[in-house]
């Protein structure tokens, strides 16, 4: 297992694996994309038609792609750089080699439709050092000055252990986790649906805390306040203690938080790969064609305006003054620029999916990175014989540490800190230097015979993506009560029921996901807006192979009364 506290079902390799992300819409994305006859097809009299697609993060650059494989024109928005949250830097003065991940930086085997993206354009993953992972050579956690070195959870206290168990105990109890983890690997649908049904009417009102308090497994206090510090597969949870347990839920039925893999080349290479690939099998479009080549001069630049116009088109003025009207178009990027950024007609969508946008809740969240010479914490202490310094989980504000290397003669990368929520705002109004040096001091309490500065090779980058103007946080996550609001975001894509004049414009992208913070929710509403896009224009998928909306009745998330 690679989580500090894993998850209730102990599987094995002779198991079916998990391929669907989530029990809201238990759709086999990754058949319908693997599937030879295609996504569908538009009318021969549409070949070539305009569609805008507004934001070039990875649910855009997806969308826009398989519009192309269609024969229609995708016309690409894009206000900063093609990647949105996949956001791969590098260090001035360094390695080219060297790298870091500002966003999405792992991703779980669970995430199969991304995966599929990932097998197109040639990418290679590796195991992500996560806490107690099986690549990570060792782990520290570090709560209230006290240290515990461990290579698996048998090396950490009872405590640990005991919290382990409290978790298991609270998912079984709970959320009939067991009887949902069997249902989502066979992808017993009717099964799914009958579990996530009755849970979403039970838990939609209750935070993760209060699911927690609610058992008596976690009846001590000690054992929350550990749980939130350490956590399960990714570290401490405490921060999204706040949040709906159903967003919990969506990640561990979906082992979202396990096995992760990092991607060798960077996860911007997947959106940027894919703009540049020209499909072996595409309609209406010469051999050789590209998302890149149909952009001659590149993607066009920011949004500054979307109405409607006579006969239900979609007009967009972009940042150059240059407008343009679409019959339809697919806004992936992040919803609130509709609220501020953008400037936008009422009659966009319907009143209900205003609010929806406008109640949507964002999770902050920072990094920190820095270069250095090399692997240095493989080496062993000559004491001890433990490594010189370990991925590391603690409750000061560093909270989380991560080490990545290629190998040991070559430079290598520490992210001196990942934080979230109130601990990310605390790094808000401290520069890169500033931080570096917060955290240096602060590791410095954890390896005082370790001199971390005297391997930095070059200048800290950093991110608060509450402090991105384009993103304005790093990923959407329900509070208690928005799960009818998320059900409106995500059903957008079926438009028939609307009136003519709220069609046309297709919501796609992680504020749309059920489970949102994950690539994987990124494509997967990217594959709905194709699929309403195509609906939109006449077209239809192949009846071997339904769409997303072409099984939308039998699969439809369960709807809450709203009186």
């Amino acid at each position: 297992m690679t989580s500090t506290v894993p998850t209730a079902v102990q599987h094995t390799d002779a198991q079916p694996p998990i391929t669907m992300f989530g029990p809201d819409f238990p759709y086999a994305y990754d058949d319908f994309l693997a599937h030879p006859a295609g996504l569908g097809q538009v009318p021969a009299t549409e070949h070539g038609t305009e569609v805008a697609v507004i934001g070039g993060g990875l649910s855009g650059v997806v969308a826009a792609y398989e519009l192309m494989k269609m024969g229609l024109k995708p016309v690409l928005y894009e206000a900063d750089r093609l990647g949105g949250r996949l956001r791969t830097v590098g260090f001035e003065g360094c390695d080219p080699g060297l790298s870091a991940e500002m966003g999405a930086m792992r991703f779980p085997p669970s995430s199969t439709a991304l995966q599929h993206y990932v097998d197109l354009v040639g990418l290679t993953t590796r195991p992500f050092p996560n806490p107690l992972a099986p690549g990570t050579p060792s782990t520290v956690v570090d709560l209230k000055g006290e240290s515990h070195y461990a290579e698996t959870i048998d090396d950490l206290p009872q405590v640990y252990r005991d919290v382990m168990d409290a978790w298991n105990a609270c998912l079984a109890e709970g959320a009939d986790f067991a009887a949902m983890n069997r249902a989502m690997r066979e992808r017993d649908v009717p099964k799914i649906r009958e579990i996530w049904a009755r849970l979403v009417e039970q838990l939609d009102n209750q935070t993760f805390y209060g699911f927690l308090c609610a058992s008596e497994a976690f009846r001590s206090f000690r054992h929350r306040e550990i749980f939130g510090q350490v956590g399960f597969g990714t570290g401490g949870w405490d921060t999204d203690f706040p949040n709906s347990i159903l967003e919990i839920l969506r990640v561990v039925y979906s082992e979202a938080d396990d096995h992760h893999r990092g991607i060798v080349e960077g996860s911007q290479q997947l959106p940027l790969r894919l703009w540049e690939r020209a499909p072996e099998k595409i309609v209406h479009w010469p051999q050789g064609t590209s998302l890149a080549s149909l952009h001659e001069g590149g993607h066009r630049p920011a949004v500054t305006r979307l109405n409607r116009t006579a006969g239900n088109g979609i007009t967009v003025t972009d940042a150059s003054g240059d407008i343009r009207t679409y019959r339809a178009a697919i806004f992936t990027a992040q919803s609130w620029m509709l609220l501020s950024k953008i400037a936008c007609d009422d009659g966009l969508f319907p009143i209900d999916h205003w609010t929806a946008i406008e109640r949507t809740h964002y999770m902050e969240s920072s990094k920190l990175f820095v270069p250095v010479d090399r692997p240095f914490w493989l080496d062993k202490d000559e004491v001890t014989g433990r490594d010189t310094m370990s991925m590391t989980l603690t409750d000061r504000m560093t909270r989380g540490t991560y080490l990545l290397d290629d190998g040991p003669d070559r430079p290598a990368v520490i992210c001196l800190s990942y934080t979230w929520c109130d601990d990310s705002l605390k790094w808000l109004p401290l520069s890169a230097n500033e931080r570096m040096e917060v955290m240096l001091n602060s590791l410095g309490e954890i390896y005082p015979n370790v001199d971390i500065r005297s391997h930095v090779i070059g200048n800290p980058v950093t991110v608060s993506w509450e402090n991105e103007p384009y993103f304005m946080g790093a990923f959407k996550a329900n509070l208690p009560g928005h799960y009818r609001y998320q059900r409106r975001l995500f059903t957008h894509f079926m438009q028939d029921r609307l009136p003519a004049d709220k069609r046309g414009i297709f919501l796609a992208g992680d504020d749309i996901s059920w489970t949102a913070g994950w690539a994987e929710g990124a494509v997967q509403t990217a594959l709905n807006a194709v699929w309403g896009v195509m609906h939109h224009l006449g077209g239809a998928s192949d009846a071997a192979n339904p769409g997303p909306g072409d099984v939308y009745d039998d699969i439809a998330p369960v709807e809450l009364p709203e009186d």
